[in-house]
């Protein structure tokens, strides 16, 4: 008998007659998510025999640039946590980390000194 423990994530976008996303809901029934609205998504898939990653980067209509700038910042930096857990690289991690700094500095979007 197997072990091995299947989720689904579910991914729907409406779009409108030129093929721009309306609405992008999702499911991960297994993290608790159930018809979340999000307005913006990058996904992101190795495909080993290529050796090249395939995407998908969508944003709703309502989306704002400055919701965007706000949206690949934190997603560097969660990019930046993940390439060091999988790998260990915590030179090269903190090298993205401080880029991903000057990045919001640069889009204006740092948080006000306290």
């Amino acid at each position: 008998m197997s072990n091995l423990k299947k989720s689904i994530i579910q991914i729907e976008v409406t779009t409108n007659e030129n093929n721009i996303p309306e609405s992008i809901k999702w499911d991960a029934k297994d993290g608790g998510v159930n018809n979340a609205v999000a307005k913006a998504m990058i996904l992101s898939l190795w495909d080993g025999n290529a050796q090249t990653a395939m995407r998908i980067d969508l944003w709703d209509k309502e989306m704002t640039v400055d919701e965007m700038k706000k949206f690949f910042h934190q997603t560097l930096l969660t990019m930046a946590d993940s390439f060091e857990r999988a790998t260990g690289e915590k030179n090269v991690s903190e090298d993205l980390r401080d880029y991903c700094h000057h990045f919001a500095d640069k889009m204006g979007i740092l948080p006000p000194l306290s």
